[in-house]
């Protein structure tokens, strides 16, 4: 990557969607005299989206885009440490490896974490959901727990076989919908019977995807049910123990369960000085997404307090604005407030089968399928070459499993 000094530094922390973008159109744009720095605790961009595919016997290169193929001769540094130290009033960052960064405009995209809400057990025995590392665990999970239990009795076949998903929202319901087809092909391979395969889908609210029409919630539950996905909805869970997962009103035994209902903003913004939160937990911003009391340091994606904050979508919009606020900062033009954008919704329910929201507009099955992996293609060729695009996608076709018994298959 080529490296240039410059007058003014801008420092981007984080490579997910708003930081990435972020960066892009900054080095579009090209501010004058200007030092762009994307420093990312990971080498890689993970593109979240299709991070259900990873579990399910697709590659993993799908959701992991090196930083290095992105920003590949462009006028960026890409630095690999972790933030540990926020002075922002001295506009000083500290890392991990002990180094110090000045900046003179800052963007934190640091992104969320799972939030466990301080549900005893949860946070110790279930499986969490926002990364690769996340999704690859929970994959050799199943294919550990498939083999071992190949010669147990049918009462722990049974409970091996039972996987409870926490959380009726779009990852929940993405994961669900393609985990009640590939669990009965990999149970087929290790000699258990599929039909003892059992996956509940427990929501706390009245119906799944609560953000969304409801007309559009039955559909989707109705998709799930076909694929055989038991729905309980109007139920909390209050506890897990090992093998045991506590409703507000049932008990279910299983070896499996796993939590895709709550986020919270990267607990790191609650080490920085100076700044507001709202009820939620996301830092206060101006109407520059500015954070309130600090000007030229912007808070983008999900810890922003934002109409949509939480979606990808939403990050992206932030990340631009923030690029283009920054460079008619330098330029000394006039800048204009924050709009929020609706996002879209497209929200794949097993294989081949999706639900979509584009405005007015509403598309379910196999058309709503590809309106789906055309925007996941879209993705890829707005951070890529055109030619590196078409592999990324393309690689989300390409079988991955490393259980020997499976690989066969």
């Amino acid at each position: 990557m080529k490296k240039s000094l410059r007058d003014k530094k801008i420092i981007i922390v984080g490579a997910g969607f708003g930081g990435v973008r972020c960066a892009l159109d900054l080095i579009a744009q090209k501010p004058p005299k200007t030092r762009i720095i994307l420093i990312s605790d990971k080498p890689h961009f993970e593109y979240n989206p299709t991070l259900y595919r990873a579990v399910t016997g697709r590659s993993p290169l799908e959701v992991c885009i090196p930083l290095e193929e992105i920003f590949k001769n462009k006028e960026i540094e890409v630095l690999e440490d972790f933030i540990t130290e926020f002075d922002l009033k001295e506009k000083i960052l500290k890392g991990k490896s002990g180094s110090r960064y000045s900046f003179d405009f800052l963007v934190l995209a640091m992104g969320s974490e799972t939030a466990y809400f301080d549900i005893p057990g949860l946070k110790e025995l279930s499986f969490g959901f926002k990364s690769i590392r996340e999704a690859l665990l929970l994959k050799k999970h199943f294919h550990e727990l498939f083999t071992f239990y190949e010669k147990a009795d049918l009462e722990e076949k049974v409970k091996a076989a039972h996987i409870v998903i926490v959380g009726g929202g779009a990852t929940g319901v993405e994961l669900a919908g393609e985990l009640a087809v590939y669990t009965k092909r990999m149970a087929k391979n290790h000699n258990l019977d599929p039909s003892l395969i059992t996956i509940d889908i427990i929501e706390a609210a009245s119906r799944l995807l609560p953000a969304l029409l409801k007309n559009i919630s039955e559909k989707v539950e109705s998709r799930l049910r076909e694929l055989g996905v038991n729905v309980f909805l109007n139920r909390k869970v209050v506890k897990e123990e090992v093998e045991e997962v506590f409703l507000k009103d049932m008990e279910l035994k299983t070896k499996t369960v796993i939590w895709t209902a709550g986020t919270r903003p990267n607990y790191l913004y609650t080490q920085i000085k100076g700044l507001d939160f709202d009820q939620n937990g996301r830092v206060k911003v101006n109407e520059f997404l500015e954070a309130e009391e600090f000007n030229d340091i912007f808070i983008i994606g999900d810890a922003a307090a934002t109409t949509y904050s939480g979606m990808a979508q939403t990050a992206i919009h932030n990340g631009r604005y923030a690029a283009k606020i920054i460079s008619r900062k330098i330029r000394s033009q006039s800048f204009f407030p924050y709009k929020d954008k609706k996002p879209a919704y497209a929200i794949p329910v097993g294989p081949s089968w999706a639900a979509v929201l584009i405005g007015p507009l509403r598309f379910y099955g196999r058309f709503g399928w590809l309106v789906r992996r055309l925007a996941d293609l879209r993705y890829f060729l707005s951070i890529l070459s055109f030619k590196k695009a078409l592999l990324a996608f393309r690689t989300g076709k390409i079988l991955w499993e490393s259980c020997p018994i499976c690989f066969n298959d």
